[in-house]
């Protein structure tokens, strides 16, 4: 028993010490508690305490008082102290003794989980009719134009409708709006319209264009036979020529064609081909040819069976191309806007000159070190930087698919170990931000890294006279936001109401596959002990969205969003289904899970 009580009193002295700890930090904070908006002080001061309890390793104490039959304070992030202070009452109970000191307890888990739910509602709206987490929807460019699709978006349990800034325009925005609204008073329920700043695009630029010539092949069975000849189709100049079987030519002479005329040419390889005229409309001419031919601007077409002028392929767009990189090869990345282009070699296959592509970011080349990594492709491809130039980087490719991984234009490029030290708030922003702030009820804020982006924001925001009249979910995309979290948070809780979400194909990307688990449960942690709701993002029931067929792994996906307030998907044809889909998931579960605590209805069979 002697020994027991040794234990137990070895225990108190280690809660203590973090208690101590804790108010500590709380005290060395008050400046800066004092700039909080009175709503989320409490959170703030409840965020504050939970950041100093993790500076310690809990692992050994968590141990102990599981041992004991007590809470592991596992759960505690959102009423910390209060969870502290009761923790060590029970344990000098035990031992038949009273803490020296009756310290207050601050939150409650009652009143912890009361203010998490009102922030909740007054940033994302009314949940629906039984689910708790409310679901947003990225709306497409068709949402502007079809009203019935947003009326059933709204009656299949949309909560928010989300709108990305880096698409469309102001225009577009304001009919996609308008028909929210009419859809939300139609049906009496309440939308909340989030808007999407883009922040900056660090993509690949341009690479050289490649030839202007189109591919057309019969279908052939196993013994080579033509079953299907090849089917071209001749459209007028001025018409839009991005269909792949499309080739523009003159009207006049268009007009001219009769079905069954019959033409010969030469492809880009000095083959001469036959085509026969099968079909003739109005505006555009269709013909068979049995060989598999290549057909460039320029190309002539000669008339064999009656005397008419010879026809002239007019201008192809160019064939979009892409650089094959393989492991161990040098990428030079450049400044500035010019083409790249792929290696050059020898005759006998000896590199002349590597592979190069530009960064649309100019400011990248300041700030990348030797040695540091860079993405692209949503992490495709990785390279480590061999030399750094003040207008180029040797890239030296340390992953790449077995057969080489091929890199085209505009394609995301990523810097998880370099802190860029750029705005997330472009001059496109600042003048969406006028939009948003006339028009919306929550901005997005992308490409968030630190708590002077959120100072920028709230800035500009001050400058609209929105300060108070517009809420700010922050998009934690990078990994430095994710290591900022803590400061970024006190941040924007000069703001009446803020979010946070949860751009996990983004992070996972920055911080590693192996690493996102973790990520994004420490950063529902910290949102829990500062009572900021978590929007649940990325890919969410994507292929569903797209293609009209869910994965298991998807639903297994989206029932893990019940540990946020809101789950977002993206667009895709089948976005009604998903949401019914959604709806039906979050409700038949929500019995199970209270946030992230395991509820224990009674057992009943399907």
């Amino acid at each position: 028993m002697k020994l027991k009580t040794e234990k137990i009193k070895e225990l108190i002295a280690q809660i203590e010490t973090i208690i101590i700890a804790v108010q500590q930090e709380e005290n060395e904070a008050e400046g800066l508690l004092s700039q909080i908006h009175p709503d989320y002080h409490k959170s703030a001061r409840n965020l504050i305490h939970y950041n100093a309890f993790r500076k310690f390793d809990l692992r050994d104490i968590q141990k102990k008082l599981q041992n004991l039959g007590l809470t592991r304070l596992a759960k505690a992030e959102g009423h910390l102290m209060s969870s502290l202070l009761k923790t060590r009452f029970i344990l000098y109970s035990l031992i038949g003794e009273l803490p020296a000191e009756n310290l207050k307890a601050g939150l409650s888990i009652k009143n912890g989980k009361r203010l998490l739910t009102n922030h909740t509602k007054e940033l994302l709206g009314n949940r629906s009719k039984g689910r708790r987490v409310r679901i947003m929807v990225t709306l497409p460019t068709q949402a502007a134009y079809d009203y019935q699709m947003v009326h059933n978006m709204v009656l299949n349990g949309m909560n928010c409708a989300r709108i990305n800034c880096a698409h469309d325009n102001p225009a577009i925005w304001e009919q996609i709006i308008q028909n929210v609204k009419t859809a939300s008073e139609t049906l009496k329920r309440k939308v909340k319209i989030t808007m999407d700043l883009a922040g900056p695009k660090i993509r690949t630029g341009s690479i050289i264009p490649g030839p202007k010539v189109r591919k057309f092949s019969p279908k052939r069975n196993e013994s080579g036979v033509v079953v299907n000849p090849a089917l071209l189709v001749l459209v007028p100049e001025l018409k839009d020529t991005s269909e792949p079987n499309a080739l523009p030519v003159g009207l006049g002479w268009l007009q001219k064609l009769e079905l069954g005329d019959k033409f010969t040419l030469k492809d880009t390889r000095g083959k001469q081909r036959k085509l026969k005229v099968v079909k003739v409309g109005e505006q555009q001419v269709l013909l068979h040819c049995n060989k598999t031919s290549y057909i460039s601007t320029g190309t002539i077409l000669k008339c064999r069976n009656r005397e008419i002028p010879d026809g002239v392929i007019g201008e192809l767009p160019a064939i979009e191309q892409s650089i094959l990189l393989m492991t161990n090869d040098i990428l030079t990345i450049t400044k500035g806007d010019t083409f790249g282009y792929p290696a050059k070699f020898d005759e006998e296959g000896n590199l002349i000159e590597p592979a190069s592509i530009s960064c649309q970011l100019p400011e990248v080349f300041d700030r990348i070190k030797k040695g540091e990594t860079i993405l692209f492709d949503d992490g495709k491809i990785e390279g480590r930087a061999e030399n750094v130039y003040p207008d180029r980087i040797d890239l030296r490719i340390v992953r790449a698919n077995e057969n080489g991984s091929k890199l085209k234009a505009e394609k995301g490029m990523n810097f998880p170990t370099t802190y860029l030290g750029i705005s997330g708030l472009t001059e496109k922003d600042k003048i969406d931000l006028k939009f948003v702030v006339e028009h919306a009820d929550v901005v997005n804020f992308s490409f968030v890294n630190s708590k002077k982006d959120v100072e920028e924001l709230l800035t500009e925001l001050e400058k609209l006279n929105a300060i108070d009249k517009l809420s700010i979910i922050l998009k934690i995309e990078t990994r430095f936001a994710f290591d900022n979290l803590f400061e970024i948070l006190l941040s924007a809780m000069k703001v009446k109401y803020i979010g946070v979400m949860i751009a996990r194909g983004d992070l996972a990307v920055e911080t590693g596959w192996d690493a996102i688990g973790k990520v994004q449960e420490e950063i529902l942690t910290l949102c829990g002990a500062a009572h900021v709701p978590v929007v649940w993002a990325t890919q969410v029931l994507e292929s569903f969205a797209k293609k009209g067929l869910p994965s298991r792994a998807e639903i297994t996906d989206a029932t893990a969003s019940l540990k946020a307030e809101c789950v977002m998907l993206n667009k895709g044809p089948y976005i009604n289904d998903v949401l019914l889909l959604l709806n039906k998931i979050l409700s038949h579960m929500e019995q199970f899970h209270e946030k992230n605590e395991k509820m224990l209805p009674r057992m009943e069979k399907l």
